[in-house]
C-alpha cells in the first residue's frame, strides 16, 4: 500500500459554508451592478430582464461544467452580458465590461460565506501530520482570484502547496484531468492522496475514479444509490471536525498532541 503524503480539499461546503440567502444577495449585487453599468452606455434593461440573463448564464455554465469543462471568468461575464442582449459584450466599452466584471467578482466579498469554524484547526492538524495539501474547487460564479484573496484574509492560503480553480484551468470536477493537474503540481500519485469534500459526484466518484482515497462530508448531498460502490467513500464524516481523525486513520498516522 502506498504511503499517504497528500490531502486535497474541496472548498464550498467543506472549508466554506454557504447559504442560499448569501447566494441570492451576491446575485442581486451582480444584477444591479450590471444594470447600472450598462445604463451608462445608454442601454436600459429591467432588473427582471437582467435576472433572466443571469439565470441563463448560470445554466449555460453549469451545462459546460457537467461535461467536465469550465469557462474562464471573463468569458463567463461575457456570456452573462450577451444573454442580456446578443453581441452586447463586444459592443460595450472595455471600461464598462471591466466594471461589470469587478462587480461580478467583488459581490462574493460583499456577501462572503463564512469559513468553517474548524477550518484552520483542521488545516493545521493536517500540516502537523507532515502531509502536503492542495485545493481543488469548481468556482461557480466567483473567480479563483477572489477565492485566493478571501482565503489569504482568513489565514488559510499558506497551508496549500497548490490551488486549482476550475475557471483558471477550464476543467471542472469530476473530470479526471482536474485531479491529475493538482496531483502533478503536488508531486503526488493518486494512491498517495486523500480527497476531502461534500459533493458525492465531484468529491467521491471523481477522485475515486482517479485512484484517490476519499473522505465524504455528508449532510449537503445524498448518494443516489447507497449500494453503488463507485460512490462509496473510504470514510464518511458528518462535519469538517471529524476530518482530522479520518485522515489519520487512512494515513496510518497519529494525531499531534
Amino acid at each position: 500500500m502506498a504511503e499517504i503524503t497528500t490531502v486535497t480539499f474541496d472548498l464550498w461546503q467543506t472549508l466554506l459554508l454557504d447559504e442560499l440567502d448569501l447566494g441570492h444577495a451576491r446575485a442581486l449585487v451582480r444584477l444591479e451592478g450590471a444594470q447600472v453599468a450598462i445604463a451608462t452606455a445608454g442601454k436600459e434593461f429591467s432588473i427582471e430582464h437582467v435576472r433572466s440573463a443571469y439565470d441563463s448564464c448560470f445554466q449555460q455554465c453549469r451545462n459546460i461544467r457537467d461535461k467536465g469543462l469550465d469557462v474562464d471568468f471573463r468569458e463567463q461575464v461575457s456570456i452573462f452580458v450577451d444573454h442580456i442582449e446578443p453581441g452586447l459584450a463586444n459592443g460595450l466599452d472595455r471600461i464598462v465590461m471591466d466594471e461589470i466584471a469587478d462587480i461580478y467578482a467583488d459581490s462574493f466579498l460583499a456577501h462572503p460565506p463564512p469559513a468553517h469554524v474548524d477550518a484552520l484547526t483542521v488545516l493545521q492538524g493536517v500540516k502537523d501530520m507532515g502531509l502536503k495539501m492542495g485545493l481543488i474547487s469548481n468556482t461557480g460564479m466567483t473567480p479563483g482570484f477572489t477565492f485566493r484573496h478571501y482565503m489569504e484574509e482568513r489565514g488559510m492560503l499558506d497551508y496549500f502547496h497548490t490551488l486549482i480553480f476550475s475557471d483558471e484551468v477550464k476543467l471542472a470536477k469530476p473530470a479526471n484531468e482536474i485531479f491529475t493537474i493538482a496531483l502533478e503540481a503536488l508531486g503526488s500519485t493518486p494512491e498517495q492522496t486523500i480527497h476531502v469534500g461534500d459533493h458525492v459526484i465531484n468529491d467521491v466518484v471523481g477522485p475515486k475514479r482517479c485512484g484517490m482515497k476519499t473522505i465524504w462530508i455528508s449532510g449537503f448531498y445524498e448518494r443516489d444509490d447507497p449500494n453503488d460502490p463507485e460512490s462509496e467513500p473510504d470514510i464518511t464524516v458528518t462535519g469538517l471536525t471529524e476530518v482530522l481523525p479520518a485522515v489519520a486513520k487512512l494515513a496510518g498516522l497519529s494525531l499531534a498532541g
